[in-house]
């Protein structure tokens, strides 16, 4: 079928299936079939309108809808449309709310901060603390700390090398793959309260191969460390966060403190420090306020 007459929502499918990381895939895959199949299934691309696009939004919009339509939603549509070879114009030009996927917003990015992110969370004693410390020291994602193993982990130097991620797909076992960009594969150096709970954790599980694991030997999965860290959350005595969040938490922990956003955005392996600074935006006005006492400082000498 050419592109030009070609559904919207089969459009879309392709596009993500195409253009991302079968995790990554299958959830998107799951919100076009869910949220934007049904408003666009019998649209060909050259109908597809920004005008529509706003209907629909409108459509699944409270009162008239029980589900609001996510800004996640919009940011598929807005990856779907980009990923194809030719697509209608007029529909292209369409912005409409800015999602997560766009890297416009900041709400999502939450943190634990003072004592909470000393205590870990409140891991302290469980199982996966030094996981949990891991992340908020490294700022690793988590597929990254999945996929890591003991060689890639210099305890005498206090470094550690990120050369893979741990990819899951629905019904698939999970694979060891390359890191998510090239910016990802990265050297994080360590500091020695982490280092002492890395070596803690070594002699609890010795050998060469992944550095947290189940019983087996075989890597942790997301959905443990997910729900791991959500019953963790719940009961300790700080702010309901994501695991994601921890990653945020060592951003923010560190851009307060000053800490020059290139070298936060080399740490968390961001493809530049435009991603940083646009995802830490909430942080800056603190980083700017101290700018201004040092330049004082200095002209009142």
């Amino acid at each position: 079928m050419a592109p030009a007459r070609e559904r919207v929502d089969k459009y879309l499918l392709a596009g993500v299936e195409a253009t991302l990381r079968p995790r990554t895939a299958d959830s998107y895959a799951q919100i076009v079939r869910t949220h934007l199949a049904p408003a666009f299934a019998r649209v060909p691309l050259t109908r597809l309108t920004p005008q529509l696009i706003q209907q629909t939004y409108r459509a699944c919009s409270p009162p008239d809808c029980p589900r609001r339509l996510s800004p996640n939603v919009h940011g598929v549509l807005h990856l779907g449309l980009r990923a194809g070879v030719q697509v209608a114009p007029r529909a292209r030009q369409h912005r409409g709310p800015r999602g997560p996927a766009t890297r416009g917003r900041t709400r999502d990015a939450r943190a634990i901060t003072g004592a909470g992110a000393q205590g870990a969370g409140g891991a302290e004693g469980d199982p996966l603390e030094p996981l949990y410390r891991l992340a908020i020291t490294a700022g690793l994602r988590l597929g990254e700390l999945l996929a890591l193993r003991w060689p890639d982990v210099d305890l005498e130097q206090r470094t550690l090398s990120v050369v893979a991620t741990l990819e899951h797909s629905h019904g698939h076992e999970p694979v060891v793959a390359a890191p998510k960009t090239s910016r990802s594969r990265r050297q994080v150096v360590l500091g020695g309260a982490i280092v002492d709970a890395l070596r803690a954790h070594r002699q609890a599980q010795p050998g060469i191969g992944f550095v947290f694991t189940r019983g087996d030997g075989r890597p942790l999965s997301r959905s443990i460390v997910d729900k791991a860290w959500t019953r963790l959350n719940a009961r300790a005595d700080v702010p309901r966060v994501r695991f994601h969040d921890l990653r945020q938490t060592s951003a923010t922990l560190l851009l307060g403190r000053g800490v020059h956003p290139k070298i936060v955005s080399e740490m968390l392996g961001h493809a530049t420090v435009a991603i940083t600074l646009d995802l830490y935006s909430h942080v800056t006005p603190t980083m700017q306020r101290e700018a201004v006492v040092v330049m004082d400082d200095l002209l009142s000498q």
